[in-house]
């Protein structure tokens, strides 16, 4: 893979504050996601969920009327310090396997309550390229 250089942000653009999930029970997929992260999650009152955490972005959980069709276009990869231990973690939270996605030994593919897949990566090995945002981005 090919790290290129980022390009200059506009001033006006700060960062990602929050990746949104479309969802049928927003408390389900939050409790559920909090519950694997080890984060505090809350609901609104209109029944939407976030799950918050100290370092990246929050995770929306938005109630739609419409139910998951096919595989998502955009999924959360989660670095684990033991992969098979969070695979089992997961598995006890409600997750279920994924192996029509992916069947490797590189990662696993898991789906959520809702069946939104997500990932479960190895522990960083140090091989990959990984980006640093500038320190002098503010």
């Amino acid at each position: 893979m090919d790290l290129h250089d980022a390009p200059p942000a506009h001033p006006a653009v700060h960062g990602l504050a929050a990746v949104a999930v479309d969802c049928a029970d927003p408390s389900l997929l939050a409790e559920f996601y909090a519950r694997l992260f080890g984060l505090p999650w809350a609901s609104d009152e209109d029944g939407d969920a976030s799950v918050y955490g100290d370092v990246g972005p929050t995770i929306d959980f938005l109630q739609v009327p419409e139910g998951k069709a096919v595989k998502n276009r955009l999924h959360l990869d989660i670095r684990a310090t033991d992969l098979d231990a969070a695979v089992e973690h997961a598995l006890t939270l409600g997750a279920t396997r994924a192996p029509d996605v992916y069947d490797g030994d590189s990662w696993v593919v898991l789906r959520d309550p809702e069946g939104n897949e997500f990932c479960l990566l190895r522990p960083y090995d140090g091989g990959e390229l990984q980006w640093t945002p500038d320190s002098t981005r503010s």
